[in-house]
């Protein structure tokens, strides 16, 4: 019984909704709207003061297009708190699934993490935790 009470405990203390390894990015960083932020941690990859992670934004309802969800994989400098993204592919349903198409690939393109934006929360899930 103390077992079933722990398991309780600890879903009233996450922070977010988890999809199959996706962790909802903190409250404070999660736009307004119809959009929620994810990221995975399994996906972190660090490599000196680089590291790599995917990122999924799932839209509640899109009327603009045919995607309900994309993932995109971004590069973060940690010494110099700088972003980049790498890959975007799009999805026709919510949380990645349905049928997939590639998006884009940047090829640079460095842009500063800002204090109060979700490229910070990333950036502290990438690079905080060494």
């Amino acid at each position: 019984m103390k077992g079933i009470g722990f398991i309780v405990l600890l879903m009233l203390l996450s922070s977010g909704p988890v999809y199959a390894g996706w962790v909802a990015i903190e409250k404070q960083y999660q736009p307004t709207g119809l959009e929620t932020l994810y990221f995975d941690p399994e996906t972190i990859h660090r490599e000196g003061t680089r590291t790599t992670l995917w990122q999924l934004t799932d839209l509640k309802w899109n009327s603009t297009t045919r995607f309900l969800s994309f993932k995109t994989h971004k590069e973060f400098d940690c010494a110099q708190s700088r972003v980049r993204v790498l890959q975007v592919i799009e999805f026709s349903r919510q949380m990645g699934t349905g049928r997939s198409a590639p998006g884009y690939i940047e090829s640079g393109n460095w842009q500063p993490v800002e204090e109060r934006g979700v490229n910070h929360a990333l950036w502290k899930a990438a690079c905080e935790k060494r």
